[in-house]
C-alpha cells in the first residue's frame, strides 16, 4: 500500500482547498489497484465519493466531513460554501447513499427486489392455501354426510290439549335464537313440526301388496309443505270432523305406488279396542327436488319405500307418509299412539372454518347437553326437550383426517424453505463478493462497520421492503381467506431474510480476520450428521406423531436434515472424484475437458473447493421431490389396489337380484378392447356348511373357471392360489380310488377364516347345503385369503371350480357378475349391457369400474389440496434451486470471464468457450443428482416405515412406504434436465458478452 500527503492546493476528497484550517489529509490508495478518492470506482461499478458519511466523522468515501456532522437528504451543509473559490459560490450538495447504489447498480436492485417479492409471495401464499384447502376439506366432508348428520334435533313430546302451529313457532324462534356466533343455521331454514310415533297399518283390499303384507301409512304435520312442492290435483287438508275421515295429502308417486286415488278413504286395521282409523285423500303433491334438505330424515314422504318384514324370511311391503292440516294435529298421537313435537336446524356448513372447529365443537356441547341446553328448557316451558347432534362426532373425524395429513403436507414447503434460504444465502455471498473492494475501502477510510452494515439496511429497505408488501398484498388478493397472523409471520419472516442476508455477509466479510481453524467446519458437518441420525432413529422408534399433535417437527425436519448430510458429504466427495477425471482428461487430447474439469475441481475466487450451497441446494429440491413423488405414487397405487378390492377387479357387472348375465354380454363384454382377463362368477350368500367345529357354518359360495379366477384374484391380490389345486383328480381333491371318480368330493378351497374351524380330521369331505336347494360333498385342498367377488373379501368363502360337478345340481348355478381386468372404456361397457340385456331387465344391471372409484376416492379436497401443495412446493424448489445454481455461475462469471479473454488470445474458438463453461458447470449438477436420488431413496426406506396414508389414499390401507425408483429417478432427470437448460442459455448469453468486455477493457485482475 502506498501513501502521498496531499497538500492544500491539493484536497483528497473534493479537489478543494481546505477552509476550516485542517492539515493536509493523508490518502491511502489500496495495494489491488482501487483508486480512492472522489472518483473511485468499486467492485461493481459505483462511485464512491460525496454521498457517504460515517457515524465517528471520518471522512471517507463518502465524502464526509470530519466534523461528525452527518450529511442527509442531499442539502447543503448550513448552506455555506464548501470551498475557497472567488466569491464562494460553489455550494456543495450531497447526494443520497440509497439513490447512489440504485443509480449506480439498477439491474441488481431489480433482481435483489424480484428475489424478495417471489420470496414473501410464497411465504404469504403458503398459510393462506393451507387455510383455504383445511375450510374446504372440512366444508366438503361435512357436506358429503348430508344435511340430517350435520343438524341439530329438537324433539319434544306433543303437549296435552289443544295445539297450534303457533306453539312450535315459539319454540324455533327460542332456539334459533341460541344459535351463533361461531355457527349459524343453513339458508335452506328450519324444519319443524308434528309427527306420529307409530305408522298404522292399511287395510284396504285395492292396495298394492307386492307379497302379500299391506302397506303402512305415517302421518306428520309440517310447516310450510307449500313452499317446497307444488299440489299436482286437490287440495292441502284442512277442516275435519272428529266422526269423519281425517283429512290427508299424499304424494303423487306414493299414490301411484299404492294404486290410491283422490278421494280415497283409507282404512287401517282395528286396534286394540276394535276400532279402524280412517283417512281421507283430499290432494296430491309432488316435491320440487327430493333432495332438498328439507325433506332429509322424513319418512318417505315423497315416494313409497320398499321395507321388509323382521321374520325369519323376510318379505316386502310398502310404506309411505301423509301429511295433515293445522287442523289435524290432535289426531296424530291416537293414530300413532303418541306424536312427537320436533325442530330441525341444519348448520351451515359452508361458513364453517377449520381455525373455528373447536368453538364450534363447545358451541354444540353446550346446545346438546350444557348452558344452552338447560336454558332452553327453561325459557320453552318443556322439561322433556330433548336436542341431539351427530356433529361432535364429525367433528372429531375432520379433526383427525386434518391432523393425518398435516405431517405429509408440511414436507414440501419445509424443502421450499430450505432451498430458499441457500439462494438468499448464495444471493448475499455474491452480492459480498461484487462490492468487496467497495466494502473495504469504506472501511480503511474511516467508515465503522456498523455503520456500514447499516447503510447496507437502509439501501436493501428500499428494495425489499415495497417487493415485500407487494407481494404479500397480491396473496391475499389471490387466495381470500379471513386469516392474517399466518400469512404476516411468514411474509415478515421471508422478507427479514431478503433484507438480512447481504448485511449479514457484509458484516462477517468486514469482521477482523480470524486464525484459520481446519476443524471447524468439520466439527459442525459431524454435529449436522449427529442430529440427521437421532432424528431418523426418533421417527422410526416411535413413528408419526399421534393425531392430535398437529404436524410431526421430527417427520419434517428428517428429509431436510438426510438431504443437508448428502450434501455436506457429496460437497467433500465431489472434488476428489472430478479431479480424478480432470487428471484422466488431462492425458487426452484437448484443452477443454482438462480446463473444465480442473475448474470443477477446485474452488473460484481464491476457494480451495467449490462452494457446497448450490450442491445443498440441488439436493435438498431433489430429495424433497423424489420423496414427496414417492409418497403421492404410493398413495395412487394404494388408491387403485382399493378400488380393485371393492370392486373385484377393473369392471363388473352385477346382474339384478334373482337374474342371471347373459351368456351373449358375457361374451361381448369379454371381446371389448382393453379387457386381459374376464371371468363369469357365480355366488351364494346363503350357503350352508356342515360338518365344522360349530356343527354347520353360513358361508359364501363362488363358482368360477379356476384357470381365469386364479388369474384375476393374483390380479386384484386377494385369494390368490393354484389353479392346479381345483382340477378335478388333483392331490389334493382326494386319494385312493376315489380320486377322480363321479362320486369324490368336490375339490375346494376354503377362507382362513373358516379352515379355522375345520375339525382335526380336516381331509374328511364335507357336505354343502346351497341356497338353491342342491348339495355338494367338498373336501378343503387350500386356503385363500377372501375372494374379490366381494368387496368385503366374504367372511367364510368357499370356492368351488366351475365344472361337470356344480352343473349337475338340480338347479345349476348361472353367473351373477362378470368380472375383469385390464382398461376398458366404461360407457361404451355400459351401451352393451343395455343392448343385451333381457328386455325390461337393462335398468337393474349394474356397472362399476376400479377408475371411476379410485377417481372418487380422489376428488376429496383434503386430498387434493395436499397434493396440489406438493406439486406447488416442488415447482418453487425446483425454482429456487435453479437459482442456485445461477448465482454461482454469476459468482464465478468474473474470472470464468478472464480465463476466457486470455484463452481466446490463444486461439480459443467461441464455441469451446461455451463447452468450457457446461464442462465447469455440469459435474455438480450431475453430481446433485445422483446424490439426490441416492437421498431421496434413503429417505423413503428409513422414514417410510412410519408413514400412514389412509387418510390420503382415503381408506384403511398398511403402514408403510416402500422406495420405488421411478418417482425418485423422474424427479431427479427432470431437475438435471433444467439446471443443464439453464446453464446452456447462461453460457450461450452472457459468455460472449462477458468476454468480449474483458478483451476491450484488458486485465485487470
Amino acid at each position: 500500500m502506498t501513501r502521498d500527503v496531499t497538500g492544500p492546493q491539493d484536497h483528497p476528497i473534493d479537489g478543494t482547498r481546505p477552509t476550516d484550517g485542517t492539515q493536509p489529509t493523508v490518502r491511502t490508495q489500496p495495494d489491488d489497484g482501487t483508486q480512492a478518492g472522489d472518483g473511485a470506482r468499486t467492485g461493481d461499478g459505483a462511485r464512491t465519493g460525496g454521498a457517504t458519511r460515517t457515524g465517528d466523522g471520518a471522512r471517507t468515501g463518502g465524502g464526509s466531513r470530519p466534523g461528525g456532522a452527518t450529511q442527509n437528504g442531499g442539502a447543503p451543509q448550513n448552506g455555506g460554501p464548501r470551498g475557497g473559490g472567488r466569491g464562494g459560490e460553489r455550494r456543495a450538495r450531497a447526494v443520497p447513499w440509497v439513490w447512489t447504489r440504485l443509480r449506480a447498480a439498477p439491474l441488481g436492485a431489480l433482481l435483489a427486489a424480484a428475489l424478495a417479492f417471489t420470496a414473501v409471495l410464497l411465504a404469504a401464499a403458503l398459510p393462506r392455501a393451507l387455510d383455504r384447502g383445511a375450510d374446504q376439506a372440512l366444508r366438503s366432508f361435512l357436506h358429503d354426510r348430508g344435511p340430517g348428520p350435520t343438524s341439530l334435533l329438537a324433539t319434544s313430546h306433543a303437549q296435552l290439549g289443544p295445539q297450534t302451529p303457533e306453539g312450535l313457532d315459539t319454540v324455533l324462534g327460542e332456539l334459533v335464537e341460541q344459535t351463533g356466533p361461531v355457527f349459524r343455521v343453513a339458508p335452506t331454514g328450519p324444519v319443524h313440526g308434528t309427527r306420529a310415533i307409530r305408522a298404522r297399518t292399511l287395510a284396504n283390499p285395492e292396495l298394492a301388496r307386492p307379497e302379500g303384507v299391506s302397506p303402512k301409512l305415517d302421518l306428520l304435520y309440517l310447516r310450510q309443505p307449500a313452499a317446497h312442492t307444488r299440489l299436482v290435483a286437490g287440495r292441502w287438508p284442512t277442516g275435519g270432523t272428529p266422526e269423519g275421515p281425517l283429512p290427508v295429502a299424499l304424494s303423487q308417486q306414493a299414490a301411484e305406488t299404492l294404486n290410491v286415488r283422490l278421494g280415497a278413504v283409507l282404512e287401517t286395521l282395528p286396534d286394540l279396542s276394535g276400532h279402524p282409523f280412517t283417512a281421507e285423500v283430499v290432494g296430491l303433491y309432488a316435491a320440487h327436488d327430493e333432495e332438498d334438505a328439507y325433506w332429509a330424515e322424513l319418512p318417505c314422504l315423497t315416494r313409497a319405500c320398499a321395507n321388509l318384514t323382521p321374520d325369519t324370511l323376510p318379505k316386502k311391503f310398502w310404506q309411505t307418509a301423509a301429511l295433515v292440516g293445522p287442523e289435524g294435529l290432535g289426531a296424530l298421537a291416537p293414530w300413532g299412539e303418541g306424536a312427537e313435537d320436533f325442530w330441525r336446524l341444519p348448520v351451515d356448513t359452508a361458513a364453517l372454518r377449520a381455525d373455528q372447529l373447536t368453538a364450534v365443537q363447545a358451541e354444540i356441547a353446550a346446545y346438546t347437553v350444557g348452558r344452552t341446553s338447560t336454558g332452553l328448557v327453561r325459557s320453552t316451558g318443556r322439561g322433556d326437550l330433548r336436542i341431539t347432534s351427530r356433529l361432535p362426532q364429525l367433528f372429531a373425524g375432520a379433526q383427525a383426517r386434518q391432523q393425518a395429513a398435516a405431517p405429509l403436507a408440511a414436507i414440501g414447503p419445509a424443502g421450499v424453505a430450505g432451498v430458499a434460504v441457500v439462494v438468499f444465502c448464495l444471493a448475499g455471498a455474491l452480492a459480498a463478493d461484487r462490492r468487496q473492494a467497495e466494502l473495504r475501502l469504506l472501511l480503511a477510510r474511516g467508515g465503522s462497520r456498523a455503520g456500514i452494515v447499516g447503510r447496507l439496511l437502509g439501501e436493501g429497505a428500499v428494495t425489499v421492503l415495497p417487493a415485500a408488501a407487494a407481494a404479500t398484498a397480491l396473496a391475499v388478493v389471490l387466495l381470500p381467506t379471513p386469516r392474517w397472523a399466518g400469512t404476516l409471520l411468514a411474509a415478515a419472516a421471508a422478507a427479514l431474510l431478503a433484507l438480512l442476508a447481504f448485511p449479514v455477509r457484509a458484516a462477517v466479510l468486514l469482521s477482523p480476520p480470524r486464525a484459520p481453524a481446519p476443524r471447524r467446519r468439520l466439527v459442525a458437518e459431524l454435529l449436522v450428521l449427529a442430529a440427521t441420525a437421532a432424528a431418523v432413529y426418533e421417527v422410526r422408534r416411535r413413528g408419526i406423531a399421534p393425531a392430535g399433535q398437529g404436524p410431526d417437527p421430527l417427520l419434517v425436519a428428517a428429509p431436510l436434515l438426510l438431504a443437508l448430510s448428502g450434501g455436506l458429504l457429496l460437497a467433500r466427495l465431489q472434488p476428489a472424484a472430478v479431479g480424478v477425471l480432470a487428471r484422466a482428461a488431462g492425458r487426452r487430447r484437448g484443452l477443454v475437458g482438462f480446463l473444465g474439469l480442473a475448474r470443477a475441481a477446485r474452488g473460484t475466487g481464491g476457494r480451495v473447493r467449490p462452494s457446497a450451497l448450490a450442491l445443498v441446494a440441488l439436493l435438498l429440491a431433489v430429495t424433497k421431490g423424489g420423496f414427496g413423488a414417492t409418497v403421492l405414487d404410493a398413495v395412487d397405487s394404494a388408491r387403485l389396489r382399493v378400488a380393485r378390492l371393492a370392486v373385484g377387479g377393473d369392471v363388473q357387472i352385477t346382474a339384478p337380484a334373482g337374474s342371471a348375465v347373459p351368456e351373449e354380454m358375457s361374451r361381448a363384454a369379454a371381446a371389448l378392447p382393453g379387457v386381459r382377463t374376464a371371468v363369469d362368477v357365480w355366488t351364494d350368500d346363503d350357503a350352508f356348511l356342515f360338518g365344522t367345529a360349530q356343527g354347520s357354518t353360513q358361508v359364501t359360495v363362488v363358482v368360477a373357471d379356476p384357470v381365469r379366477y386364479a388369474e384375476l384374484a393374483r390380479t386384484v391380490g386377494r385369494g390368490r392360489f393354484d389353479p392346479a389345486l381345483l382340477a378335478p383328480g388333483s392331490t389334493g381333491a382326494g386319494s385312493g380310488a376315489g380320486a377322480g371318480s363321479a362320486d369324490a368330493p368336490v375339490p375346494a378351497l376354503f377362507s382362513g377364516a373358516l379352515a379355522r374351524l375345520a375339525p382335526s380330521g380336516g381331509g374328511d369331505a364335507f357336505r354343502l347345503h346351497l341356497n338353491s336347494g342342491g348339495e355338494l360333498r367338498i373336501r378343503g385342498v387350500g386356503v385363500v385369503e377372501g375372494t374379490p367377488a366381494k368387496p368385503d373379501g366374504g367372511g367364510a368363502v368357499v370356492v368351488l371350480p366351475a365344472g361337470p360337478a356344480t352343473a349337475a345340481l338340480p338347479r345349476s348355478p348361472r353367473p351373477d357378475r362378470w368380472l375383469a381386468t385390464g382398461t376398458v372404456d366404461a360407457d361404451r361397457l355400459r351401451a352393451l349391457v343395455r343392448a343385451t340385456a333381457p328386455a325390461g331387465q337393462a335398468e337393474g344391471f349394474r356397472v362399476a369400474t376400479s377408475a371411476a372409484v379410485a377417481s372418487g376416492l380422489g376428488e376429496d379436497p383434503l386430498r387434493q389440496s395436499t397434493g396440489r401443495l406438493f406439486w406447488g412446493s416442488l415447482a418453487g424448489a425446483a425454482g429456487f434451486a435453479l437459482l442456485a445454481v445461477l448465482l454461482t455461475l454469476v459468482r464465478a462469471a468474473p474470472e470464468r470471464a478472464a480465463v476466457l479473454a486470455r484463452l481466446r488470445t490463444m486461439g480459443l474458438r467461441p464455441r469451446q468457450g461455451l463447452w468450457l463453461i457446461l464442462v465447469e458447470a455440469l459435474p455438480q449438477a450431475v453430481g446433485a443428482t445422483v446424490g439426490g436420488a441416492v437421498v431421496g431413496l434413503a429417505a423413503v426406506a428409513l422414514l417410510g416405515p412410519s408413514v400412514d396414508l389412509s387418510t390420503l389414499v382415503g381408506s384403511p390401507v398398511p403402514t408403510g412406504l416402500r422406495p420405488t425408483v421411478l418417482p425418485v429417478l423422474a424427479q431427479a432427470l427432470g431437475l438435471a434436465a433444467l439446471v443443464a437448460l439453464a446453464v446452456l442459455v447462461e453460457a450461450a448469453v452472457s459468455g460472449r458478452r462477458q468476454t468480449t468486455t474483458e478483451l476491450r477493457a484488458g486485465d485487470q485482475r
